[in-house]
């Protein structure tokens, strides 16, 4: 009997490896369960909705467990098992858990912020698990089309997350904003990435990256040139790194204050990912091109949040929220300044390290500055930094939380891993020859420290606020919101306690 030839059919069918992609998909099935329970679960019973959507982020954020034993790919070539669309590596797995982390924090941030300001409760979840399935997605991502998908599926949540208070003015002024300018760095984008295909003939990074070191035609080389500059801009709109950091100020005041958080420290998550994926595997052979265009673009977003936040002066009644997004800013120049030094380095391994540490910290202590924000909201709505005078005599341990926060963010003790944090990312720049920058980063770390210590200082003044007001009443401090900001404090003790611990497992993120 003669056997039979496989199908060619057959051949061309791969199976897929379900615990590799558990993270993003545990996530994306837990928001459609939740969009479906949304129709049958009654009002009184919709808060059930919040922890059905805490419990499926944290199942997500365990699933990473299995995949630490090594490298899983899935979704590869056929006859090339190297050339994969996903890969959990350790690099892919440091990040999904600062996504998925980042955003179990902003859900506790959020359960009792759907009731205060009652946002619709299945539309919230739905839309914030989605955003996080897209996010965790993203570091796996090993070709442009997938690392495109991912972004939009982060973000385009987001843009209906931001707008989700109706009939607030500054809410839908903030998201028409986020969207268009977000449509535009996108539509950027994928002209850089056609542009790619066209040059390359392929869309998986380690293939364009072979191919754009030996380009036959000059032509093919200066298409590919462009190529690589338009497509580094849609991810520095992410990071909100100058000149695109426009939008950050009025889409985080006009948000329901957790989705500003998510915004700040996840929307970065996917838009630093996505520009080490992009510049270290996909372009190393351009390193003259966007490494000396990164360090530009780090000196001015440092400069431009930092000074920007300076005038947000603490004696003036500003608002806390908008000191945050510009401190935001500053802070995105930090994290590219490593970036900008991979381009300059023959192991770029470390510059990346850097960055990945330096985004743990603050992902940690800026989920928590917004998570004591939440609660000062709850009694002085306008959120002005005056509000927080005397927060000390009122809250004591929210206090010394939001000091221990703002001090990690300007680097001093007892915020070591701040402190830690930054010394790190100026190593990374002396060590790629950048010495003009790591003076840059020094000077704007100075005029950080203003802002941050007079915010700091208002917290223990007397208790009566300025202009004959009254301090805020004393409320109730919600469960969940107590949670979230315990978390982060612990979190930040524990990294600045063993901040080399921290580095050791960052330089684990090395592609």
């Amino acid at each position: 009997m003669i056997p039979m030839a496989a199908s060619p059919v057959a051949s061309l069918i791969q199976s897929v490896d379900w615990l590799a992609v558990a993270p993003p998909t545990i996530a994306a099935a837990v928001a459609l369960v939740v969009l479906v329970a949304d129709l049958f679960i009654p009002d009184a019973k919709k808060p059930l909705l919040g922890w059905i959507a805490t419990g499926g982020l944290a199942l997500a954020a365990l699933s990473l467990l299995p995949l630490l034993d090594g490298d899983r790919r899935t979704f590869c070539l056929m006859g090339h098992p190297s050339v994969c669309s996903y890969v959990a590596d350790p690099f892919t797995l440091v990040i999904q858990f600062l996504v998925l982390a980042g955003a179990l924090l902003t859900a506790l941030l959020s359960i009792d912020t759907i009731r205060d300001h009652d946002l619709p409760t299945g539309e919230y979840w739905f839309l914030l698990l989605s955003s996080a399935a897209g996010a965790a997605l993203l570091p796996a991502s090993r070709d442009l089309a997938t690392l495109v998908i991912a972004l939009e599926v982060a973000s385009l949540p987001a843009f209906a997350l931001v707008g989700l208070r109706r009939g607030d003015r500054l809410s839908s002024e903030a998201a028409l904003k986020f969207f268009l300018s977000s449509v535009a760095a996108t539509a950027v984008m994928l002209l850089g990435v056609s542009f790619l295909y066209a040059a390359t003939g392929s869309l998986h990074l380690s293939r364009v990256a072979d191919t754009l070191t030996d380009l036959p035609d000059p032509r093919l080389a200066t298409l590919a040139s462009a190529g690589v500059a338009l497509t580094l801009v849609g991810f520095a709109f992410k990071t909100a790194a100058a000149p695109f950091h426009f939008w950050v100020p009025d889409t985080y005041v006009g948000a329901p204050l957790p989705i500003a958080a998510y915004l700040s420290v996840i929307g970065k998550a996917v838009g630093f990912s996505g520009l080490i994926l992009v510049t270290v595997q996909g372009f190393p052979s351009y390193a003259e091109v966007w490494g000396p265009a990164l360090a530009v673009i780090a000196a001015l977003t440092m400069t431009v949040g930092n000074v920007a936040a300076l005038r947000q002066a603490p004696d003036r009644a500003h608002s806390a929220v908008r000191l945050l997004a510009w401190s935001s800013v500053g802070q995105a120049g930090y994290l590219l300044v490593p970036i900008a030094a991979a381009g300059y380095l023959d192991e770029p391994a470390r510059a990346i390290g850097a960055t990945v540490a330096y985004a743990l910290m603050y992902a940690a202590v800026n989920l928590g500055a917004f998570g004591v924000a939440a609660l000062v909201a709850r009694t002085s709505p306008g959120n002005r930094i005056t509000d927080y005078r005397g927060l000390y005599a009122r809250r004591p341990l929210a206090a010394l939380a939001l000091g221990f926060f703002l001090l990690n963010l300007a680097g001093l003790p007892p915020g070591i891993i701040g402190l830690f944090a930054k010394v790190t990312v100026f190593s990374a720049a002396v060590d790629a020859g950048l010495g003009w920058l790591a003076v840059v980063m020094a000077i704007n770390v100075v005029i950080a420290l203003y802002y941050y210590l007079q915010w700091t200082a208002v917290l223990f003044r007397g208790a009566e606020a300025p202009e004959g007001r009254p301090a805020p009443a004393r409320a109730g401090i919600p469960a969940a919101l107590t949670t979230a900001i315990a978390l982060a404090a612990v979190l930040g003790v524990i990294l600045s306690g063993a901040p080399q611990a921290v580095l050791r497992f960052a330089s684990g993120a090395l592609l």
